[in-house]
C-alpha cells in the first residue's frame, strides 16, 4: 500500500496516498481492531471501489482474504474460519453474509469515516486526520516476502484452497504488467472486475496506481454504464473477461451502429478462452485492438500477455510477461516440449505464490521449480503460446473458475440425494453454463434452493436433472 500511495495515482477522484493514510489512521484510532487482528489475518468483503484500498492499507502486516461478494454465507464462512480471520472490512449491504460474532470494520463512508463492531462494543472511527499524516512510500521497492493476500481457488479436491500472494508477487506482477501495457501517469484505467478477482485487483487496480495513473470503478459491471463511460473519451485503458466485452458488444449491436473509441490505447482480456471472432467484432465495432492475456491465482495473476511492443495475434495468449518465464512441459516427464507440441503450461518467476494456507497436497503442484498450471498449451517459435485445453478439472464461467467436484461435495450433502454429477455446457456469452444429474429422494427445485444458499452465484446451474430410481 505504501508503494501504491506513493506513485501519485486516484481511485475515483481520491488520491491513493489519501487512501492510505486512512488505513493506517484506522488502525491507529481502533485499539479493539488492532487486538482482533493480533497473531490472526483480516479479510475485504467489499464491492470495486476506493474502500478498497483503505481496506489493503489497515490490513498491513497480516495476510487480507479477498472475499467474493458474489459468494454465498457457507463459503465465506469456510474462508474465514480456515484463514482464521480476526475481522473483516466490509460494508453494511454485506455485513449480512458474515458469520455472527465476528468483528467487522464498516466501510461504507470511507475515506471520511469508519465504524468497528464487535467485542462487545461498537464506535466509529473518524478518519479525518488522516489528512494531515505524511507518508513515506518508495515506488520501486520489490515488496516483502509477507503475505499481502489470500484468494481461494483450485478446488480440485473439492474443497477451494486459499491461495498466499506476497508483497513482493504482487508489486512484480504488476510492475511486468505496466511494462508489458506501456502504462503512464497519463493513463486512465476503466476497473469492470471485482479486485476480489486477482486479473482485477493486479491489472486494473495495483498496475495503474504503481504507474500514478487514475481508476475509475464501477462496483458492479453494467454495459450501458460502462460503454457510457468509453465514449466519453477519457479512458485509455480497458480489462475484462470474455464475459464482459461480448456484453459490451451486445450494447453496440443493439445501437444498430459502430461506436468508435480512438482513446482507448489498450484492451485487455483474460480469465478464459477468447474467441478470436470476438477480436475481430471488437475491432469492427470501436475501431480499438482486443489483446489477450494468460494468467492464474498463483501466479498473481499475468503470465502471457499479447504486449504492446510485438503484433497483436488473435486466438493466441501472447508472450511471457517480463520478469515471468514459461515453459510448456510434458505432463508426464516435465521436460520441455518443442514448438508446435502441445504440453502443460509451467511458470516460475517473482510472481509466483509460495502456497495455499492450508492443503498444499491439493493444489496445484511444483515440479523443479515450475509451476504446473494444469493448462495445455502450445508454444510457437516466436515464443506465442495458445490455449489447448486443461489437464486440471475444471471450466471457466464469465471468467470465474468452477471445479465440479467442488459443485458435487456440496451437493451431495443435501439429504436425499445419493450421486451427483456436474459437468459444462457451452454457452457463448458466458463460456459455459452448468448442468448438474443428480440421483435420490429429491426435486430440482429443492436442489436449486440447496445451492443457492451454500455455492456463489456464477456457481449456480442452469439446468438441473434428477433421476429417482
Amino acid at each position: 500500500p505504501l508503494a501504491l500511495g506513493a506513485a501519485d495515482g486516484q481511485i475515483d477522484g481520491h488520491p491513493a496516498a489519501q487512501l492510505v493514510a486512512a488505513g493506517v489512521t484506522l488502525l491507529q484510532r481502533c485499539a479493539p481492531l488492532v487486538r482482533a487482528l493480533a497473531g490472526r489475518r483480516a479479510a475485504v468483503l467489499l464491492p470495486t471501489g476506493p474502500h478498497y484500498l483503505v481496506a489493503l492499507a489497515a490490513a498491513e502486516g497480516r495476510g487480507a482474504v479477498l472475499l467474493n461478494p458474489l459468494a454465498a454465507p457457507p463459503e465465506i464462512d469456510h474462508q474465514c474460519r480456515d484463514a482464521d480471520v480476526g475481522a473483516v472490512f466490509t460494508i453494511g449491504s454485506l455485513a449480512v453474509k458474515l458469520p455472527p460474532g465476528l468483528p467487522v470494520v464498516l466501510l461504507d463512508d470511507a475515506p471520511r469515516s469508519a465504524r468497528f463492531v464487535g467485542a462487545g462494543e461498537a464506535r466509529a472511527i473518524d478518519l479525518g486526520s488522516h489528512v494531515g499524516l505524511t507518508l513515506e512510500g518508495e515506488i520501486g521497492v520489490p515488496g516483502s516476502p509477507e503475505e499481502a493476500a489470500i484468494v481461494y481457488t483450485s478446488a480440485m479436491a473439492g474443497i477451494p484452497l486459499g491461495a498466499i500472494l506476497t508483497h513482493g508477487n504482487l508489486l512484480a506482477n504488476a510492475r511486468s504488467t505496466e511494462e508489458a501495457a506501456r502504462t503512464t501517469a497519463d493513463d486512465h484505467m476503466l476497473a469492470l472486475l471485482p479486485f476480489s478477482h486477482l486479473f482485477g485487483l493486479t491489472v486494473s487496480g495495483l498496475m495503474p496506481l504503481l504507474s500514478g495513473a487514475r481508476v475509475t470503478t464501477m462496483g458492479r459491471f453494467n454495459p450501458v454504464r460502462a460503454l457510457e463511460l468509453l465514449e466519453q473519451g477519457a479512458i485509455t485503458q480497458l480489462v475484462g473477461v470474455p464475459a464482459v466485452f461480448i456484453a459490451l458488444l451486445q450494447v453496440v449491436a443493439r445501437r444498430g451502429r459502430r461506436v468508435p473509441l480512438p482513446a482507448i490505447r489498450v484492451a485487455m482480456c483474460g480469465g478464459a478462452p477468447l474467441d478470436p471472432a470476438v477480436q475481430d467484432q471488437w475491432a469492427d465495432a470501436t475501431g480499438s485492438e482486443l489483446r489477450q492475456g494468460y494468467g492464474l491465482t498463483e501466479a498473481a495473476p499475468v503470465c502471457l500477455f499479447n504486449d504492446l511492443g510485438h503484433a497483436n495475434i488473435p486466438g493466441t495468449l501472447g508472450r511471457a510477461m517480463p520478469g515471468v518465464e514459461v515453459s510448456v512441459r510434458s505432463v508426464d516427464t516435465g521436460a520441455p516440449r518443442p514448438a508446435g507440441v502441445s504440453g502443460e503450461i509451467c511458470v516460475r518467476g517473482a510472481n509466483v505464490s509460495p502456497g495455499y494456507v492450508s492443503g498444499n497436497i491439493d493444489g496445484l503442484a511444483r515440479r523443479d521449480g515450475w509451476l504446473r498450471t494444469g493448462d495445455i498449451g502450445i508454444a510457437s517459435t516466436d515464443g506465442t503460446v495458445s490455449f489447448v485445453g486443461l489437464v486440471k478439472p475444471m471450466f471457466t464461467r464469465s471468467g470465474f473458475n468452477v471445479y465440479p467436484r467442488e459443485l458435487e461435495r456440496a451437493i451431495g450433502e443435501l439429504p436425499g440425494v445419493r450421486t451427483v454429477q456436474v459437468a459444462a455446457i457451452p454457452e457463448p456469452t458466458r463460456e459455459n453454463d452448468i448442468i448438474v444429474d443428480v440421483t435420490g429422494d429429491v426435486t430440482p427445485d429443492v436442489v436449486r434452493r440447496w445451492c443457492e444458499r451454500r455455492l456463489s452465484s456464477y456457481k449456480q446451474p442452469a439446468e438441473i436433472r434428477v433421476n429417482t430410481v
